[in-house]
């Protein structure tokens, strides 16, 4: 049952996104249009998930988001909050790969929604285009979206953060919002199963600017592993309990990440 409803919400999920971006290209005439509809189309998809998949996204902690240009700082486990968070920010913009943009269709849509897209083999010069271009869209007032650990991670796996957000946050000068969340035990990377339940997206108070490097990495951290560990040990029991089995991280994977970290 579980892998005949985790493959009906994939179908569902693959034509409406193809459908939504089909009929949206009129919409690649303005940045604010092209927002417009990645927000429609991920309201589509979280009614799917829910409707199709047994899935409820539940955001706390909303209240926290302040008004205006910010810089938001996510824990990544899953393609799940990549399209719920842009239902949370009215302007927003991630920072992502280069290479995302070659996708057909897809693409063309992520550069005219003004993303900050980053070529990562220039090295050093990555992270000044980078604060550039993040520059341009605080000073548009938008919401800047980042990944700290650059890519998805298991559930419960060491963290493993970048130097681009303390970078960002020194650069941008404005209040960074962390983000915890415990997606990856519902829709876990690189498999089409998808589990039935609650998941949480919890925005924590943000994080003033003017703080120095090393105590902002120290705090967003803290926040966001913190919280992170709460609401995945809150959902393996609820999981447990109906009978769903979510492995731990395997010791491989552990040891790999510590040595990234």
């Amino acid at each position: 049952m579980l892998l005949v409803r985790s493959l009906a919400f994939n179908l569902a999920f693959y034509v409406a996104t193809t459908l939504i971006a089909i009929g949206g290209l009129p919409t690649l005439v303005s940045r604010r249009a092209v927002i417009r509809l990645a927000q429609f189309w991920a309201r589509v998809t979280l009614r799917l998930l829910q409707i199709v998949g047994g899935i409820t996204v539940e955001f706390r902690g909303v209240e926290n988001i302040p008004p205006g240009p910010l810089l938001v700082a996510a824990k990544h486990q899953s393609a799940l909050e990549t399209l719920a968070l842009v239902t949370c920010f009215p302007d927003f913009a991630y920072i992502l790969k280069r290479e995302l943009l070659w996708i057909p269709l897809i693409g063309w849509y992520l550069s005219r929604s003004g993303m900050v897209a980053i070529d990562r083999s220039k090295g050093a010069r990555a992270m000044s285009a980078m604060n550039e271009a993040a520059a341009d869209a605080i000073r548009d007032r938008r919401q800047l979206i980042i990944f700290p650990e650059g890519t998805r991670r298991p559930p419960g796996a060491p963290p493993a953060y970048k130097l681009g957000l303390t970078h960002l946050y020194a650069a941008l000068g404005v209040p960074c919002v962390p983000v915890a969340l415990d997606t990856g035990l519902y829709w876990p990377r690189r498999r089409l199963v998808r589990r039935p339940g609650t998941t949480v997206i919890e925005f924590m108070p943000p994080i003033p600017p003017g703080l120095d490097r090393a105590r902002f990495l120290e705090v967003v951290q803290e926040r966001i592993e913190t919280a992170s560990d709460r609401l995945l040990a809150d959902s393996r029991a609820a999981l447990a309990a109906r009978g769903h089995v979510v492995p731990e991280v395997p010791t491989e994977a552990r040891e790999t990440d510590s040595r990234v970290a």
